[in-house]
């Protein structure tokens, strides 16, 4: 192993680590809060926390193993294996987070309407249809043996080398697989959230317009408090930008190379650098690793959950489910009598 290899293989492992720990996290809360698991978007937090931790214990280690002995890692079972799951795992992932934004949009453009809009039942169907979606693909590659070790990304995966004698079947195959998952996931992400933050900045616009006349009225207010009013309302606006700029932004660096490297690979058949390749999958792999923080632990419920079960480890003392839900109720029922001053969607919904 040379000094990049050895880097790589670093920043695999320090993904591995990462990647297992904050979704753990994320599964303890959605087991310890009651209120979490009520709420309609923790269905495809949780299918989302699934994927990633279960590709973190199958399809890492393996990646890292071959990337270490720079050679096949398993025997041809347990590559089939991992490689199936890779193709499930992935895809599942993608049209989860498809899910998510759909969410969002339907919470934040429709908010009176939403518990009407998007139940628990409409959530657990269409994870059904991401299950069914994401087994067809895995299920096809692995029937038609075009799954196995690929030494350009150092994992077992669609490989081209084992569908040579398929030909074009394997290229069609592979394009729809990469449209049907990342493009379409990319296109509904981008569809929804710009709408979140269309309706954002319009609500936003509004509370600046308020403020503003407020401001105007009163006018032996200190300067001080004026100047502290607008850097609210300049955070306020860039506050929906930052969130949305994150849930595309994660998803495009992560995958994207990945995705084009593949392209590359079947239409313009050329040397590729296999450390180039295993970089785009470590890139991929990171992707488990920030949607724990992208779509959960920066939330204000899955924070709380977090300190309220620090604090009792620290303490050495278990901690009482009771005492939990009565902390969380009264969260919550304070948040509702605030809410009911106003109906109108906020920034905060983005966050949910």
């Amino acid at each position: 192993m040379d000094a990049a290899d050895v880097v790589t293989s670093v920043l695999l492992l320090g993904i591995i680590i990462v990647s297992l720990l904050s979704n753990v996290v994320v599964l303890i809360c959605f087991l310890y809060n009651p209120e979490i698991r009520k709420q309609v978007p923790a269905l495809f937090i949780l299918n989302l926390t699934f994927c990633n931790l279960l590709l973190t214990v199958s399809n890492m280690p393996l990646t890292l193993v071959g990337l270490i002995s720079t050679g096949n890692p398993g025997n041809g079972g347990l590559c089939q294996t991992v490689g199936f799951l890779d193709t499930f795992l992935t895809t599942n992932s993608m049209l989860s987070m498809a899910a998510l934004s759909v969410d969002r949009w339907v919470a934040v453009v429709f908010p009176l309407s939403y518990h009407s809009r998007i139940r628990h039942r409409d959530a657990v169907l269409a994870l059904g249809y991401t299950w069914i979606h994401s087994l067809c693909f895995s299920t096809v590659a692995t029937y038609r043996s075009w799954i196995g070790y690929h030494h350009l990304y150092a994992s077992c995966t669609l490989c081209n080398m084992r569908a040579k004698g398929a030909g074009t079947q394997f290229l069609v195959f592979t394009g729809i697989l990469h449209s049907l998952s990342f493009l379409l996931t990319l296109v509904v992400m981008c569809v929804t959230y710009l709408k979140v933050l269309k309706v954002a900045r319009f609500h936003c616009k509004r509370i600046d317009v308020i403020t503003m006349q407020t401001l105007v009225l009163l006018v032996d207010i200190h300067p001080s408090v004026r100047q502290k009013c607008l850097n609210e309302q300049k955070r306020r606006r860039q506050r929906a930008t930052k969130k949305i700029s994150t849930f595309i932004g994660t998803f495009v660096v992560c995958f994207t190379p990945y995705v084009i490297t593949r392209m590359i690979e079947l239409f313009f058949p050329g040397p590729i650098s296999p450390r180039w390749g295993v970089m785009s999958k470590c890139l991929a792999y990171s992707k488990a690793a920030s949607d724990p923080f992208v779509y959960s632990l920066l939330r204000h419920q899955y924070r709380k959950t977090c300190n309220l079960l620090a604090n009792k480890v620290l303490r050495r003392s278990p901690v009482p489910s009771s005492f939990l839900r009565t902390e969380i109720n009264q969260g919550s029922s304070g948040k509702n009598v605030n809410s009911t001053n106003n109906i109108q969607p906020t920034n905060k919904q983005l966050s949910q």
